[in-house]
């Protein structure tokens, strides 16, 4: 595999990251997102592209006709809508990798698209957050061209291991640690404001350093809280992919849609100006009390 123009969809925190990481081992990185078109932030996003040396796209169309090599980092919600675009209008022998937080089920269903189009779709499971690792962030592939594409990948600075040629088995592995993962969070974010409510925080805390001494509760919980906090929407929308991996597994999801709906509770908070001008790096506390400030309006 040989790659020298590649086209992201999605030009959020996850395409910028890999926008500017990859540009460097490829002769053109463009990008296709629907802020480019809004009015609202298309002079801002289309500013940052161009800054970045990316080419911020017309549309779908436009993206597929100039890319060999296409990734898509969208929201969970909408791997299967931006897929069934793409398949209009892609080439054939592109290699279409996704990135998205989405159920086995959903990537089969996102493959079926691509492939029917003569292209070739590789899933990806990426399996934590991309901020602190960037394009070296771990990622398992999935798919009947995962081992091809893998040592390309690698040789851009990519950590990617190809998992299976069977599709579906990279993102089960995915959600399957999104359901631990996303869970801790909205367990700690519950338990740590009702405990601030009952001013027993320093009581808990404690005995959870005593259960468990490798963790620094007080860090992680403000790192938990930070995190749902500036994109509880984007994990709401994970958890329910998550919800539907144990759907499909052939299992109630009693624990994974709870967590969906915490996500998205506080997301909501976000949303509606809860923590406005708080910085990300404030301590679990401060967070805490702008829930419980929020809950006695």
């Amino acid at each position: 595999m040989h790659f020298h123009h590649l086209g992201l969809i999605g030009y959020g925190e996850v395409g910028k990251i890999f926008a500017a990481g990859l540009l460097p081992h490829l002769t053109s990185v463009s990008a296709w997102d629907l802020k480019f078109a809004q009015p609202t932030t298309q002079a801002e996003q289309r500013a940052h592209a161009a800054t970045a040396g990316i080419q911020a796209g017309e549309g779908m169309a436009a993206l597929c006709a100039n890319s060999d090599l296409i990734i898509s980092a969208v929201t969970a919600s909408n791997t299967l809508a931006v897929a069934q675009e793409a398949a209009a209008h892609i080439r054939p022998g592109t290699v279409f990798l996704d990135l998205n937080s989405a159920s086995p089920g959903s990537k089969q269903q996102a493959a079926a698209l691509i492939d029917c189009a003569g292209a070739h779709y590789v899933e990806a499971g990426v399996m934590t957050s991309v901020p602190p690792y960037g394009i070296r962030v771990p990622m398992l592939l999935g798919g009947a061209r995962a081992a091809e594409l893998a040592p390309v990948l690698a040789n851009w600075g990519m950590d990617a291991q190809p998992v299976s040629d069977k599709l579906g088995v990279a993102s089960a592995i995915k959600m399957c640690r999104s359901v631990m993962i996303k869970g801790l969070e909205a367990l700690v974010i519950e338990s740590y404001a009702t405990a601030r409510a009952y001013g027993v925080e320093d009581h808990v805390l404690p005995t959870l350093a005593e259960t468990f001494p490798s963790i620094d509760w007080q860090r992680q919980g403000a790192y938990f809280f930070s995190r749902v906090v500036q994109h509880g929407q984007r994990r709401a929308e994970e958890m329910r992919e998550s919800a539907q991996t144990v759907r499909e597994a052939g299992f109630p999801p009693l624990m994974a849609a709870a967590v969906a709906d915490k996500q998205q509770w506080v997301a909501d908070q976000a949303k509606a100006g809860a923590f406005q001008d708080l910085a990300k790096d404030a301590p679990w506390q401060d967070y805490a009390d702008r829930l419980l400030t929020a809950r006695k309006l």
